[in-house]
């Protein structure tokens, strides 16, 4: 039980939105996302933004109790989806992976669009390397070395190669790699995997018609349904970013689970009951305009620090 409390955790890391406008680069590969002006300065479309992000964090903060690091950026840094930093690292405690992961570790993984890369701000890592981290997997090299692309993400595409995900499999002291390939609705690949799935200690939230392939669709839901009560979601529900939904640990030690109020709404009521059963509380916020023209959610902000 102790391995699987780590599956959630209280703390996270998020970027206000301080610069965020329209990302081109991102959009060639993300289906999701609805053109919109570009950063720029006194932006109507940032301050509508950053009021949405404003309650999202207090409904994290002081309803749930979760506790954020936050950052901010800048036009100066060219970073207009700074607000999603969940693809950029991930961290990792001992004894994760059925003690595959024998220290503490801080992964940096190879990110496609060079302003997406751009995210790995020199003051950012260094406050994650300084939070005890012992080791640190750079995959990031890989981005020019052989334009290799591995964003925490195992639904093949673009960002996903399969050789960059094998590797950070044997890194980590995983025993089996679950890759498969995903599609939306309108036939393109899903650009990231925490778009169509989410998995918390208990409950799992799949969009398992997206995975086209009977094969790796059955062998991922017979993998998620050994260890987890499996919601299965529609590609209209994953459309309202149903997928992109993210456990977490609550201020008063029981899990919640956070979302943006479309996907909220999004979910049938007897879908909300499956997830109640396993969480405290389901905690979400109107984030439209964010998830409009950003193409991510609520689990895309959240970047867990365990």
């Amino acid at each position: 039980m102790g391995l699987r409390s780590a599956q959630s955790t209280n703390s996270v890391l998020m970027v206000a939105p301080t610069a965020f406008g329209f990302n081109e680069q991102a959009a060639q590969d993300n289906s999701f996302m609805t053109a919109a002006e570009q950063p720029q300065k006194d932006s109507s479309l940032t301050a509508e933004v950053c009021s949405e992000f404003a309650e999202l964090h207090r409904q994290l903060t002081d309803v749930a109790g979760v506790n954020v690091k936050l950052f901010q950026h800048h036009l100066r840094h060219g970073t207009p989806d700074a607000v999603f930093p969940n693809n950029g690292f991930s961290t990792h405690t001992a004894g994760e992976a059925a003690g595959g992961v024998s220290r503490p570790t801080l992964v940096l993984y190879p990110m496609k669009c060079p302003n997406r890369a751009a995210e790995r701000r020199p003051e950012i890592i260094q406050v994650l390397r300084q939070a005890g981290y012992e080791r640190v997997l750079d995959m990031s090299g890989h981005e020019k070395r052989d334009k290799a692309y591995f964003e925490g993400t195992v639904a093949l595409s673009e960002r996903a190669d399969r050789k960059l995900a094998e590797a950070w499999v044997h890194s980590l002291g995983y025993k089996e790699l679950v890759a498969f390939s995903s599609s939306d609705g309108r036939g393109k690949p899903v650009y990231h995997t925490n778009v169509m799935m989410a998995i918390g200690t208990d409950v799992a939230v799949v969009c398992a018609d997206s995975v086209t392939d009977p094969k790796e669709r059955q062998h991922l839901l017979s993998k998620l349904s050994a260890s987890h009560e499996v919601v299965q979601i529609s590609s209209a529900q994953m459309d309202a970013l149903c997928g992109n939904v993210l456990e977490l640990q609550g201020g008063k030690g029981l899990p919640v689970m956070a979302m943006s109020s479309q996907a909220y709404h999004a979910f049938k009521p007897e879908q909300r009951a499956v997830l109640r059963r396993h969480v405290a509380e389901l905690v979400h916020a109107p984030i439209d305009t964010l998830e409009k023209v950003g193409g991510g959610g609520v689990r895309c902000a959240l970047a867990e620090l365990f």
